[in-house]
């Protein structure tokens, strides 16, 4: 018959003793050393290079520049003096003596303007005319951008 080992008995668990927890200690956060700072020392700006004197002579008076005749595009009527660009419409400035009608074909020229369109709408006081003379302050719907100073012809 076999023999049968005895089984190893466990020790038994003592019962610990419940122990109050010690309040958690607050850490206290360690710092780098501050850094000795850098003195600030003012730069000196480079030296400008001095230019040299020049010595100009006087421009001779130039004549006022007049547009060449075969370049225009018609007569001159008028200015524009102001451009509402939410709305399209240039105010103009006719030149005395000259009459504008709905209808009639117009040039506009200026520096970066260049367009022609016909008269389809004029306005005084928000109220519609047919005719303006150079006494009304009158809006004009056009077909582009307007700039002040431009330079407003009837085409003929």
């Amino acid at each position: 018959m076999a023999v049968r080992k005895k089984a190893k008995s466990r020790p038994k668990k003592k019962a610990k003793a419940k122990r109050r927890k010690a309040p958690a200690r607050k850490r206290t956060v360690r710092r780098k050393a501050a850094r000795p700072r850098k003195k600030i020392v003012a730069r000196r700006k480079p030296a400008r290079k001095r230019a040299r004197a020049v010595t100009r002579k006087p421009r001779a008076a130039r004549p006022a520049r007049v547009p060449r005749a075969e370049t225009l595009p018609g007569e001159r009527i008028g200015v524009v003096t102001h451009y509402f660009s939410h709305l399209s419409v240039a105010v103009l400035r006719l030149d005395p003596g000259v009459t504008l009608r709905v209808g009639d074909r117009i040039h506009i020229k200026g520096h970066t303007t260049d367009f022609g369109q016909r008269v389809d709408s004029l306005q005084v006081e928000h109220q519609p005319v047919m005719e303006v003379d150079p006494a009304d302050d009158f809006g004009l719907k056009v077909i582009d951008h307007a700039r002040e100073h431009d330079i407003v012809y009837r085409v003929l």
